[in-house]
């Protein structure tokens, strides 16, 4: 479905950050409670990090976040947070910037489509069936086993178009 216009997310600069990040960490706990796993202090931090906008970051930007906090931090402890977020769904790796953002709907399932505006470097998540099932249908009809998707859409947001 393509996003609304007003959708806050959708490239509206001048929406309320701050509850992107509550509703994320809201969102977390819930989807960590009813699996059964834990989303240790140090997992929290990671999402709550790469929450801070809607730009993708790195692992070792994020290391260096941690490390103002926690000065032995080493990148064994981001990568296994952010293999722990992206199995659950709460982040999304992005192939091409070897960047990670967190995902806008973690009770649902990926479907792998990311835009990305080269001006801001602002990301969104696009949610679109038909492109979902039009892959499967390729795939399955070329006898290819489809594990893991990911379409990555670089251009111009409305907000950097002026």
């Amino acid at each position: 479905m393509p996003p609304e216009k007003d959708n806050p997310r959708a490239w509206d600069k001048s929406h309320y950050h701050l509850a992107c990040v509550e509703d994320a960490v809201a969102k977390a706990h819930q989807i960590c409670s009813e699996k059964g796993v834990r989303l240790t202090p140090t997992r929290l931090r990671i999402l709550e990090l790469i929450w801070r906008s809607h730009k993708p970051i790195g692992a070792y930007a994020l290391l260096d976040e941690i490390k103002l906090e926690h000065k032995s931090a080493a990148p064994p402890t981001v990568y296994r947070a952010l293999d722990f977020l992206i199995e659950h769904g709460l982040v999304h790796r992005i192939q091409s910037l070897n960047a990670f953002v967190g995902c806008n709907d973690p009770g649902h399932v990926y479907s792998g489509i990311i835009l990305i505006c080269n001006d801001c470097g602002d990301v969104l998540e696009m949610d679109d069936a038909k492109i979902s099932e039009t892959i499967a249908l390729y795939t399955n009809n070329l006898g290819f086993q489809l594990s893991s998707q990911s379409i990555e859409a670089n251009g111009t947001c409305p907000g950097c178009r002026g």
